[in-house]
């Protein structure tokens, strides 16, 4: 038993973070999301489901853990709406706001086309399937370095 821990994350997603190096990129999804065809070409073959949670809830968790990279200036990837590449939907820019106050630092994000998401996906480390419903529910978020805050 740990303490101090959020309820949402399962011993599953601790062991998932504590497995990531830097640069490997975590995958969130929604519902919609090819989540198992996808998780076939992942580095660690884990699917990883979140159930009663939506994106943002899952982000906040996990984001209350995991450090984003300082080192890329995008350590976010968003899916991009079909048809309209530059819109920002209302739960990306929530996620977006929620790296950025994580990180107590300007956060960038990058969007990428439907494929090559599904493409980008396929390289991470491992996929967290949530309960969202609402579409282009997807994201990379891309492990950071934790320093030594010894003097």
């Amino acid at each position: 038993m740990l303490k101090n821990i959020p309820a949402a994350l399962s011993p599953d997603l601790l062991w998932c973070l504590a497995s990531m190096g830097h640069g490997e990129k975590l995958v969130i999804v929604d519902r919609n999301f090819p989540a198992h065809d996808v998780v076939r070409h992942t580095s660690s073959g884990k699917l990883i489901e979140l159930p009663g949670l939506d994106i943002p809830q899952a982000v906040q968790v996990i984001l209350s853990v995991m450090p984003l990279d300082d080192f890329i200036p995008d350590p976010v990837s968003c899916m991009q709406v079909v048809g309209e590449p530059e819109k920002i939907l209302p739960m990306q820019a929530e996620v977006h706001a929620i790296a950025r106050v994580s990180e107590r630092r300007e956060v960038g994000m990058e969007r990428l086309e439907r494929f090559a998401f599904y493409e980008a996906a396929k390289s991470g480390f491992a996929v967290v399937r949530t309960s969202e419903f609402r579409p282009y529910g997807c994201f990379l978020l891309t492990m950071g370095v934790i320093f030594d805050p010894r003097p």
